[in-house]
């Protein structure tokens, strides 16, 4: 029985008559041949039910769909990684070939993330797992075969952060067990390089994990390592983000005194301007407007009423490319509308939240969503 794919289709809401309309509609998109809707109404009944394996043709198409890699689809172990070829020759023939990577290729990695993490960024991430998978595997394949810190340094850097862009998508796609093997990865490449900003920024994102999976304590404990981790070696807006990740840890801890002076902390390490992206530490954008969206949602979270005023500020100026962003920002009106009993607003960002999560294919925002509706 193909698990996977029945698994990640209920996550998103979709019937089976949904997930054939879609895969019809990626086949028109992109000039693929796929069977008739009454075989593809058997073909998605068998598959589900282990009566016919997924093929290759069709499991390209789930993949993208879905956000699923191949193990995950079909709901069994995963895909062996080929063996490394036997020999001496073979063996000094990679690791030549890691000694010789350059910083030119060094950026060519590091684009090939940022290109994935703008696409992520508009699109959503279920359509990206082929490519971000293909992308960490050439990553460590080159990381795993060089040997002199010179050349492991600039490698396990680019690693790092496309490790937790891999892993953030991970999570928005529902596969969460993904998501923290991500994390583990992006911090043993980050501890590799050396480099505490990328372990911090990846054990304070690993702490999400942990908080939706009911266990906020735990993960706000892991926030503050990471914040003694990072100590005093990294950027104002890396530490701005580290707090502001606290406050909403200790929001959904129950601890309101640690969460206010948390905000404030953040507040007051915020860089002045409009500038959103930190140069050194690319995966973090927060600026003032950014940061008055997360208070708004973390004092909504509280049960505040003033939570609106923040709330409605950062709507005025929220990037349009950032969909799920703005798909998150909708569920938080919704939420501080609720605190404050009004119902028709709460449904009009409720209409515009689901709108945006469907259009990014976000379990995550989708199962958000769906815990609001119930309080309507």
């Amino acid at each position: 029985m193909s698990t996977g794919l029945r698994s990640a289709r209920i996550a998103r809401g979709w019937s089976q008559e949904r997930l054939i309309r879609e895969i019809e509609q990626y086949a028109r998109q992109h000039l693929t041949d796929v069977a008739s809707t009454a075989s593809l109404r058997v073909y998605v009944s068998e598959w589900e039910n282990g009566k016919r394996a997924i093929s290759d043709r069709y499991a390209v198409i789930l993949r993208a769909l879905l956000g699923l890699t191949d193990g995950e689809l079909r709901g069994g172990p995963l895909a062996a990684a080929p063996s490394m070829a036997d020999g001496y020759d073979d063996l000094l023939s990679r690791i030549d070939s890691a000694s010789s990577v350059s910083e030119s290729m060094v950026k060519t990695f590091n684009d090939q993330t940022e290109l994935l993490r703008t696409m992520d960024r508009q699109m959503g991430a279920s359509g990206l797992v082929d490519q971000m998978t293909g992308h960490l595997g050439a990553l460590e394949d080159a990381l795993n075969f060089a040997v002199l810190p010179s050349t492991r340094r600039p490698v396990a850097l680019a690693l790092a952060g496309a490790s937790t862009l891999a892993a953030w998508q991970a999570i928005d796609s529902g596969a969460v067990e993904r998501a923290w093997r991500h994390y583990e990865l992006a911090k043993r490449a980050a501890r590799d390089a050396e480099a505490p900003m990328y372990l911090a920024h990846a054990m304070a994102e690993q702490a999400y994990v942990l908080c939706e999976a009911g266990r906020a304590p735990l993960g706000l404990e892991l926030v503050r390592d990471a914040q003694r981790t990072l100590g005093q070696a990294g950027s104002p807006r890396l530490r701005a983000w580290l707090y502001a990740a606290e406050a909403e840890l200790c929001a959904h801890a129950g601890m309101p005194d640690d969460c206010l002076r948390a905000l404030d902390a953040a507040g007051a390490s915020i860089p002045p301007g409009s500038e959103d992206r930190d140069p050194d530490m690319l995966s973090i954008f927060l600026n003032g407007s950014h940061l008055a969206r997360w208070r708004g949602n973390i004092l909504a979270l509280l049960g505040d009423g003033d939570a609106v005023t923040s709330l409605y500020s950062a709507l005025e100026v929220v990037d349009p490319t950032f969909v799920r962003a703005k798909a998150g920002l909708h569920a938080d009106l919704v939420q501080a509308h609720l605190v404050r009993a009004e119902y028709d607003e709460a449904n009009t960002h409720l209409r515009q939240a689901r709108l945006l999560a469907s259009r990014t294919s976000s379990v995550r925002q989708r199962r958000r969503v769906d815990l609001l509706s119930a309080r309507l």
